[in-house]
């Protein structure tokens, strides 16, 4: 199927950021494009918004100054549903409410043409509800930008029930036309990115209440040893808590209250209190004048142990082994040993499987048992998460820390939670876009591209478990369900299936 001829006139309802970005994005790719909004002057508004946009970018060298004048010139503000009758695609981008959105498609029908395709910008709002109310449902898809639609690659096509196949491709043509990256989902609660995001969110709240690691620390793990951009809660800071829940709450309701998307208490407690984040100066963080950023907790400085022993060949023992040389700290090297990544000294240091120390410590009767997190890259990590098990003495405890120290590690201390802070974010990232997988929704190609793009993840998240070994994800999964108890821990049938197979999603 080919994308939408240039010639082709789009028609945005709806001028807010996300409307404009869109028309922006539509008119720069060539298209005539006609912007309506409800509001007096709004839609003429965003037409010299986006003109001025244009001549920014001309400015900078980003687009010659005669492609921003052709690109100004096509835009063009109309007052009436009438004015889009001659549109190919309309793309609504109004306020989230399914009977909003279904009135006005409903009305357009009355004008517009058989052939032309309507695109729904919803981000939570089902496209086969949307679809129910119209005469011609097949005529419908979702066509789902992120903010801000000209600089985020994503394009989500989501067909509804109806959809006409022939939509959803000519759609997923036209996004990539717009230099766009389109995969198509299935209408689903929250397509792929906001439902495969949510354990984000919800498993760093979780450590947080239970008091595993402030803020501040999860977030500096997550970004420093994890590669994610922002951490969970400066990242909900700045989507908003209002935002943030209320899609959260929508996709736990949307899933007959699936546990797996079970909401906060503590982000209602931020929503009740109107403390939402960047917008109103307070969230997780304070953002007033004068505030403090608060600092990652840090392990002050322990001395290089004196024995070291680095076993096997993992990808971890190797970047371990490397940075030590660099930093000519002395050790040996000896084969593998079950999961013991090293000894310093008495210390037993393992990464995490899903357990806590404890629990690790009791079941292998390795008292100086102390556990690390997860990496997205053992060689580069620049602080990790650590854990210690009761049982575990002071001294060995400290020299665990001295040795990541000494391989040029920042050390940030967890209370004992099982998976830590990255190991388990990832897991049920992974497992979450492994269940989106196998219910249809989009194929492991399209879930791991909607992560990276969508919400910039450093590696999609099965891409991510198969480096990790889905049989380490695996029993990462299956150990934070011993540990609490919870269906929301559940593994996907699709990770097992994998396993048992000896596949990787990307085999």
């Amino acid at each position: 199927m080919t994308a939408l001829l240039k010639q082709s006139v789009i028609a945005v309802v709806g001028t807010g950021a996300m409307g404009a970005g869109i028309a922006q994005v539509a008119a720069a790719a060539g298209h005539p494009v006609k912007l309506l909004d409800t509001r007096p002057q709004a839609a003429a508004q965003a037409v010299a918004g986006i003109r001025a946009q244009f001549a920014r970018m001309a400015e900078k060298g980003k687009l010659s100054p005669a492609a921003a004048i052709a690109a100004s010139e096509r835009l063009i503000a109309v007052n009436e549903l009438s004015d889009l009758a001659d549109a190919s695609l309309v793309i609504e981008a109004i306020v989230e409410n399914l009977q909003a959105k279904q009135k006005l498609y409903c009305d357009l029908e009355a004008f517009v043409s058989v052939d032309c395709i309507f695109g729904t910008n919803t981000s939570s709002i089902s496209v086969t509800a949307i679809g129910a109310a119209l005469q011609h449902p097949e005529r419908l898809a979702g066509l789902h930008f992120f903010n801000p639609a000209p600089l985020m690659a994503l394009v989500e096509i989501v067909s509804g029930l109806a959809t006409d196949k022939a939509v959803a491709q000519t759609l997923f043509a036209t996004a990539t036309a717009w230099g766009k990256t389109a995969v198509h989902a299935k209408s689903t609660p929250g397509f792929i990115v906001n439902r495969v995001a949510r354990p984000y969110y919800a498993e760093a709240m979780r450590v947080l209440n239970e008091g595993g690691a402030d803020p501040a620390t999860f977030d500096a793990c997550c970004r420093e040893a994890g590669g994610f951009r922002m951490g969970p809660f400066e990242l909900m800071d700045m989507i908003g808590h209002d935002v943030n829940f209320a899609v959260t709450r929508s996709v736990w309701h949307s899933f007959y209250n699936d546990p797996r998307f079970l909401p906060s208490l503590i982000q209602q407690e931020l929503v009740d209190a109107g403390f939402l984040g960047k917008k109103t100066g307070r969230g997780f963080y304070d953002y007033r004048d004068g505030a403090v950023r608060p600092v990652p907790n840090t392990e002050a400085v322990q001395a290089t142990p004196d024995s070291v022993v680095i076993y096997g060949d993992s990808v971890a023992a190797k970047a371990l082994a490397e940075r030590l040389r660099t930093q000519k700290v002395s050790f040996s090297q000896a084969s593998a040993n079950g999961d013991l990544l090293v000894t310093a000294g008495d210390a037993h240091v393992y990464v995490t499987d899903g357990r806590t120390a404890t629990r690790r410590a009791f079941e292998t009767d390795v008292a100086n048992t102390v556990l690390i997190d997860l990496a997205l890259d053992y060689n580069k990590v620049t602080r990790l998460a650590l854990s210690v098990a009761a049982q575990c003495d002071s001294a060995s405890a400290a020299q665990a820390i001295g040795l990541l120290q000494a391989a040029g590690i920042a050390v940030s201390r967890f209370n004992d939670v099982p998976g830590l802070a990255v190991m388990r974010s990832v897991a049920m990232l992974a497992n979450e876009a492994a269940d989106a997988v196998n219910q249809g929704v989009c194929d492991a190609k399209g879930a791991d591209a909607a992560m990276r793009l969508g919400v910039n993840y450093p590696c999609g998240p099965l891409a991510w478990a198969d480096r990790v070994g889905l049989p380490k994800i695996n029993q990462v999964l299956s150990n934070l369900g011993l540990a609490y108890g919870e269906d929301r821990y559940r593994v996907s049938p699709l990770i097992q299936h994998h396993v048992f197979a000896g596949k990787n999603f990307h085999d």
